[in-house]
């Protein structure tokens, strides 16, 4: 597994605002290891028994943490992330709708921190059998060896619930994020799972708009000896239309479903035309 394992001490940043109780509450359900919780104003209460402090610099003191997850609104999104960023190795960013400048200013910030970012506008991380830091789903995921990278949610969803009623378990699956501009890439995340001992090949799950799964396959090509197979989203979609997500907006000919798969293809992934096909492609390349 990567990024999530058995050492993430993890706080929440608004765990009293509705999002953050709602999924803080799963998030336990799941065993996940929570152990603060931060919201301005409500230090010294308590949110199922995770204690609840009013700054970082506070919680750190107090509790040994090294992940936070951020459900706190666009607007107050980039404090939040600078706030976690200055103390914290893993900064999961569930918010939606964040300025594109505000991310840039984050993205610029871990890298000079060397944070890991993961988000904004993910569903988060998810290890089965040890914890998630997200909001998907529990039930339609189970514990193994596949890998699992994807820049939609729903998608993630389908997909790992298409492989868990296959018998394939996952090592870890991670939601990249559908803005233009967010944190860990796919390269970044096919370079944790090459390393990872419990990882054995891998899914990858793009949409059209960017490059970034072109930019993947020749990553895959060069320094990738796992197996890699890929669905890509947006077969049917016109020139210039924009599909869910912020990211995926196709322009000129780049971005389109037909250039990533012959990218992926190049690199020796098999694309499959619908999410049903990964559990057959998979078998076939394990």
């Amino acid at each position: 597994m990567i990024l999530l394992n058995e050492d993430t001490k993890c706080l929440v940043q608004g765990i009293t605002g509705k999002q953050g109780s709602f999924h803080t509450e799963q998030m336990l359900k799941y065993n996940t290891n929570i152990v603060a919780g931060l919201t301005p104003g409500k230090g010294g209460q308590d949110f199922l028994g995770v204690p609840i402090f009013n700054s970082m610099e506070e919680a750190t003191e107090e509790v040994d943490i090294n992940a936070s997850i951020i459900f706190v609104p666009a607007k107050f999104a980039k404090d939040a992330a600078f706030e976690a960023i200055r103390h914290l190795d893993l900064v999961v960013i569930i918010s939606e709708h964040i300025p594109v400048h505000d991310s840039m200013k984050i993205m610029a910030y871990a890298k000079e921190m060397d944070t890991t970012i993961i988000g904004p506008n993910t569903p988060g991380i998810i290890s089965p059998g040890v914890g998630k830091l997200g909001i998907m789903p529990t039930h339609i995921f189970k514990e193994g060896n596949v890998g699992v990278i994807s820049r939609s949610g729903t998608l993630t969803y389908e997909i790992a619930s298409e492989l868990t009623n296959a018998g394939i378990g996952q090592s870890t699956a991670v939601g990249i994020g559908g803005d233009p501009v967010t944190g860990d890439n796919y390269v970044d995340i096919l370079k944790r799972f090459e390393k990872d001992d419990q990882t054995d090949a891998v899914v990858l799950i793009g949409e059209i708009g960017g490059t970034a799964e072109e930019r993947a396959g020749k990553y895959i090509a060069e320094e990738m000896s796992k197996p890699v197979v890929s669905y890509i989203a947006g077969r049917t979609a016109p020139p210039g239309k924009r599909m869910g997500h912020a990211g995926a907006i196709i322009q000129g000919s780049s971005g389109t479903v037909a250039s990533k798969t012959k990218a992926l293809n190049e690199a020796g992934v098999e694309v499959a035309k619908k999410p049903s096909e990964i559990v057959d492609l998979l078998k076939k390349v394990m």
